[in-house]
């Protein structure tokens, strides 16, 4: 099924917002606001641009950080920005002064440094340090470190990684819920439902947690389950469209086919270029026989992966119902010969 991109860093077990069909990377070495002026304040607020207010997707639930904060380093800076309205407040300009006209910043995410290339470092430098900041800090390098396994395919790997985060950083919902992605790419669904569970018990307002909830239920063929999951993670987050199209194949699954096509159709009028829904549009439209307008979906469907029978049904995980409706239509066969 469609899954939450790994999260990075270390956050806290508060709830989350997203913008995580994906969900949004969290500045991963933050620590408490200082008073800062000129150029280190523009770099400290400039990273903080990057905090979460909510993937995989399309939004994900939004949470209080352990590092910095834009709103923190504000307000922590009013009297610093001239905005303090106590005694000793500057004195107002004048109106016939002119203020200094400020260059237009040009940002470029381009320039992101390559964070997996010195989570190692982290890991190494400040891993046996007794200082109070370093179960954040070399926490999160070990979570992230889990995510890039994980997205080699050294699973196993990364799953170490993910259980020292965990170990070093308690509060963190992260890395149990990267570690339940990767339980679930091993088979090891029961393992992964637990992970969620756990996520949930500590935030229960993450879209992600149900998403991916939904995963490891239809893993475990509890298609039933796996759609109240998706609708708990849609309803939370609307425009979590990895959701909503989890919930459309689930609901095919159960017997639910007129209501799985209007959601089918009704995520393509807002994603006309979604392949998986359109794919399964498709299989679904054959199911019923309408032909003609199977072939017409199928005709938008760019990506070859949706030809292959074993790519739909162990990497995407389609629901037995579904991947066979797509496998009758490319074969051309009716759905009673399956």
């Amino acid at each position: 099924m469609l899954r939450s991109h790994a999260r990075s860093g270390a956050r806290s077990s508060g709830t989350s917002g997203q913008g995580r069909g994906s969900l949004t990377p969290r500045n991963p070495l933050s620590f408490v606001a200082h008073a800062v002026t000129g150029p280190q304040l523009q770099s400290q607020l400039a990273a903080t641009e990057h905090t979460p207010t909510t993937t995989a997707s399309a939004s994900s639930p939004s949470a209080p950080g352990l590092g910095l904060r834009r709103r923190d380093v504000l307000l922590a800076l009013l009297p610093f920005l001239g905005l303090s309205t106590g005694a000793g407040a500057p004195a107002p300009a004048r109106a016939d002064e002119v203020p200094e006209t400020l260059p237009v910043p040009v940002i470029r995410p381009e320039l992101t440094p390559d964070q997996r290339k010195y989570d190692p470092a982290v890991i190494e430098r400040f891993g046996g340090l007794d200082k109070p900041w370093v179960p954040d800090v070399v926490g999160r390098a070990w979570g992230n470190r889990g995510n890039a396994r994980s997205r080699q395919g050294k699973l196993q790997e990364a799953l170490d990684d993910y259980n020292t985060a965990i170990a070093i950083c308690p509060w963190s919902v992260d890395p149990v819920l990267n570690r339940g992605v990767a339980l679930e790419a091993l088979g090891r669904f029961e393992e992964a439902v637990s992970d969620y569970r756990a996520v949930l018990a500590a935030a229960p307002n993450d879209p992600a947690g149900w998403n991916n909830l939904g995963n490891a239920s239809g893993g475990l063929g509890r298609w039933e389950e796996a759609v109240e999951y998706y609708g708990r993670a849609a309803q939370l987050s609307p425009t979590y469209a990895f959701a909503v199209a989890n919930r459309a194949v689930a609901l095919f699954e159960v017997g639910r086919t007129e209501e799985a096509i209007r959601e089918m159709r009704s995520l393509l009028r807002r994603y006309p270029d979604f392949a998986d829904m359109r794919a399964a549009l498709t299989g679904a439209l054959w199911s019923i026989g309408k032909e003609g307008e199977a072939e017409s979906q199928w005709e938008r469907v760019d990506d070859p992966r949706y030809r292959d029978f074993a790519w739909l049904r162990f990497n995407r995980r389609w629901p037995p119902k579904l991947y066979k409706s797509l496998d009758a239509f490319l074969q051309l066969k009716s759905l009673p010969a399956l």
